[in-house]
């Protein structure tokens, strides 16, 4: 059977919230947002000028380094805890792909379907895959992992380029063309392929298990789409993921088993921590579960329509932010807000990211924000 791209047109026609695409129907209005009387503050860390970015690139932050792309190709990595320039590259394409690095090693993808990888910030290698590739790849154990939008994942060696293998499964008529899942977890890559979380030996692209996130349902093939969609969370052995427009689970990858699933109708992806997961739904009310089992622990829903990304979680913050170019800070016990940012950068272009107590923002604008969270 011939293979279809999910495309925005397509898509409208079951979701008019997905990002990029437009129905032509009058959306809700968005709610106004709330009056804050003693709102709380991040304290900005730094900020660094990078390039333009209107794709949905995400950051890739690991050995203490927050690695970003722009539209052009350019790459550039800073020290997060200062915001001291490490090292800039070039791809010399623009990107269909944001970046994936451990920290030295950093890989994109462009639009003429090429993988680049850069020692940092000098080209080490290039390669083609055979499809178009929207999900950053994944630098780990001096391997690169790229997942193109037919679902097929590819191995490169990080030094050379040398192809290491390839998996693929028999797959649906229709993709979605939204960043997916891959995620190391100890000595196994776990990815996503359609509705199921599949691990995968990282030497030879071994199956090791295979767990069935969610059931696709529907009258037609838009609306049994059910990838799923990044980020994910991981904590300890836990992944916690998102089907599209149909269910936030967490699996236990020990034992490669489901540990609860709840029913939601949303199109990002999660964040979690210890005790809670946190996903918005198809209406931009946020939810937070225990991760324990799945209990609701609180719902909020000052924000519906506004467009929201995917959250974060920052100490007893739940960040997330709207297509108007506000950062929202959610008080974690409750859900209720408590501080907001106004950013001048034309919006943001990837989800907020949380680590090691620093909150990374990237806005369309090319300018790189990080804030820590006020005592």
């Amino acid at each position: 059977m011939k293979r279809w791209i999910a495309s925005c047109s397509a898509l409208a026609l079951a979701v008019a919230l997905l990002a990029g695409c437009s129905s032509g129907i009058e959306k809700p209005r968005p709610a106004a947002l709330q009056q804050l009387s003693a709102p709380v503050t991040l304290q900005p860390a730094w900020s660094q000028r990078v390039g333009e970015a209107r794709f949905p690139l995400r950051l890739a932050v690991a050995g203490g380094v927050v690695v970003t792309a722009s539209d052009d190709g350019g790459i550039a990595a800073f020290d997060l805890a200062s915001g001291a320039p490490r090292w800039r590259g070039q791809a010399d394409a623009k990107l269909s792909a944001g970046v994936g690095s451990d920290g030295r090693y950093a890989a994109v993808v462009t639009d003429r379907n090429e993988v680049v990888a850069f020692d940092q910030g000098r080209v080490l290698w290039r390669a083609t895959v055979p499809a178009k590739v929207v999900t950053p790849p994944l630098v780990a154990g001096e391997r690169v992992f790229v997942q193109g939008v037919d679902r097929a994942i590819h191995a490169f060696d990080v030094l050379d380029g040398r192809r290491l293998w390839a998996f693929q499964r028999a797959g649906d008529a229709l993709t979605l063309a939204q960043p997916g899942v891959l995620q190391p977890v100890a000595n196994t890559l776990w990815a996503g392929v359609g509705p199921r979380l599949v691990a995968l030996e990282p030497v030879r692209g071994q199956l090791k298990q295979d767990v069935i996130v969610a059931t696709p349902r529907g009258g037609n093939e838009v609306e049994r789409l059910a990838d799923l969609v990044a980020p994910p969370a991981r904590v300890g052995d836990m992944v916690c993921v998102r089907s599209f427009q149909t269910a936030v689970s967490c699996i236990d990858t020990t034992r490669g088993a489901l540990v609860w699933t709840k029913t939601q109708s949303g199109f990002q992806g999660v964040a979690a921590d210890d005790a809670l997961v946190v996903g918005g739904d198809a209406s931009d009310r946020l939810i937070a579960w225990r991760r324990s089992n799945g209990e609701v622990f609180w719902r909020a829903d000052q924000f519906v329509y506004r467009q929201l990304t995917a959250p974060a979680i920052l100490g007893k913050y739940v960040v997330v932010a709207d297509r108007e170019g506000y950062v929202h800070l959610l008080s974690r016990q409750d859900g209720r807000t408590l501080g907001r940012l106004s950013l001048d950068g034309g919006g943001i272009v990837t989800p907020p990211v949380a680590a090691t107590g620093r909150l990374i923002i990237a806005t369309r604008n090319g300018t790189l924000q990080v804030y820590s969270a006020a005592d």
